[in-house]
């Protein structure tokens, strides 16, 4: 397998560092509010890299950090914490609203069939490996102190910036006025931030330096380490967090410790609306509930992430999700018609394997795919590559297939030739009725060009 290595920037030969094991860490969500679709593609990514590794016949442990506090709303150490914002927004506290969004956020990985992390630590239970963190890089010298917090200095770390490739002396002549004028250098963060001296925080704590909380990037670093060791094989995320989360999170592990954090970066794409990110600060986000809400299937979210390379921006729009939904329902409607699974169809597996495995190139296994399901191979053969394959894709279609092949109660069986009627006869509203009516009774109903798919509703439905 070869994988895109950010730290390389070229596409390196994966070995893992103890034989047929992968020690992988994503760095996973700040539950402050709804995950978006653009969020989740880093977990759709993270997912797929997993899934691929098992196929290739290794043990993958995967850890998954929850942020529950010192996200800032600017990521350089600037803006109130998210946590604590978000609490007076919601008017409930700092710790219920973490409750609440972490639940939401493990909702929507499972209905998109994401399996779910061995270990998903939050950051509020890690303060102890924090501060023993911070406490290491102070002894050798890697810290100052300024009014609000603790500081890493960067100028002390020969090869700062290195996964970014920054260019140093220009952020330094083009950097703004700081919010923090103690600061060193612009590229400083902080490890440690004080609490107000006039306000108490919600979340706050004792430590060597006085009460505050963790900076976001000292999280990552104490938990990641604490569960796989250093080094470990993989670090996953978004492209965003390569120029500073990741950045700093190399940094000050590698300051404290002398050793390579991670030995592989992967980092997934934007998911863009109009040719602009989606992102809460650009007012143009959309969750997994509002797709769901619009009759698309989390599932044909997920097929419609394959389709582009993880490496890819991309553009999405309710007319690509109307293709995806089709195409997934085009898929599951063809496998309710093949017969039982047997032996496979070698020639489209070897090539569907060496997609997977040149850098996850998705696009190109799902051209395999369609190709051998139009060739000329038993049905019961491309049933079986077909299972194999989504072992990778995720895409449910066996427990669909057999859900799909069931048969229908009477009653549902009636409802649904009623409303194909109506369709005929362009009664949306009474069409729309019955529709109502069947989803009310547990069964989700599909229109493709074959006539209705209905099934039994699902986690994923």
């Amino acid at each position: 397998m070869k994988l895109y290595n950010t730290l390389t920037r070229r596409k390196d030969e994966f070995k893992a560092l103890e034989d047929k094991q992968v020690k992988l860490y994503t760095c996973g969500p700040t539950v402050y509010d709804y995950a978006h679709i653009g969020n989740l593609r880093a977990f759709l990514f993270a997912d797929l890299l997993k899934r691929a590794m098992v196929a290739d016949g290794y043990r993958v442990t995967h850890i998954m950090n929850i942020t529950d506090v010192g996200h800032l709303t600017g990521d350089r150490d600037m803006g109130e914490d998210k946590m604590e914002k978000a609490s007076a927004e919601h008017k409930k506290t700092a710790w219920d609203v973490a409750s609440f969004f972490t639940e939401a956020f493990l909702s929507d990985i499972r209905k998109l069939n994401i399996i779910t992390p061995d270990r998903l630590p939050k950051a509020t239970a890690h303060i102890k490996e924090m501060i023993a963190l911070i406490e290491t890089l102070e002894k050798k010298g890697f810290t100052y102190r300024t009014a609000d917090g603790i500081y890493f200095d960067t100028g002390k770390l020969s090869d700062y910036g290195k996964l970014a490739r920054l260019d140093l002396a220009g952020l330094k002549e083009g950097a703004r006025v700081e919010a923090n004028p103690e600061k060193r250098s612009p590229t400083d963060f902080a490890l440690w931030k004080f609490s107000p001296e006039n306000s108490r925080r919600q979340m706050e704590w004792q430590s060597p330096w006085g009460i505050g909380f963790p900076g976001w990037h000292i999280e990552c670093s104490a938990m990641s380490v604490r569960y796989l060791g250093q080094p470990f094989d993989i670090h996953t995320g978004g492209i965003d967090h390569i120029p500073v989360h990741h950045t700093n999170e190399i940094a000050q592990t590698e300051a404290a410790t002398g050793k390579p954090l991670a030995n592989f970066w992967l980092h997934s794409e934007f998911v863009m609306v109009s040719e602009t990110r989606m992102g809460k600060s650009e007012g143009n986000l959309i969750t997994l509930d509002e797709v769901q809400k619009k009759g698309y299937s989390p599932l044909a979210y997920r097929y419609f992430v394959l389709q582009g390379h993880y490496r890819t921006k991309l553009n999405f729009s309710w007319q690509a999700m109307d293709s995806a939904q089709n195409t997934l329902d085009r898929l599951y409607a063809t496998i309710t018609e093949y017969g039982e699974p047997k032996i496979g169809c070698a020639e489209f597996e070897q090539r569907f394997y060496q997609a997977i495995n040149d850098d996850l190139d998705t696009p190109k296994a799902l051209a395999v795919m369609w190709e051998m399901i139009d060739s000329k191979y038993p049905s019961e053969a491309k049933l079986k590559s077909l299972y194999r394959f989504d072992e990778i894709l995720g895409l449910s279609l066996k427990l669909t297939r057999d859900e799909l092949r069931h048969p229908l109660p009477p009653e549902i069986k009636k409802l649904v030739a009623e409303r194909e009627e109506m369709r005929k006869k362009k009664d949306w509203k009474r069409s729309d009725a019955l529709r109502e009516k069947i989803e009310k009774a547990g069964y989700v109903i599909k229109d493709t060009e074959k006539g209705p798919l209905v099934r039994k509703q699902t986690s994923s439905s």
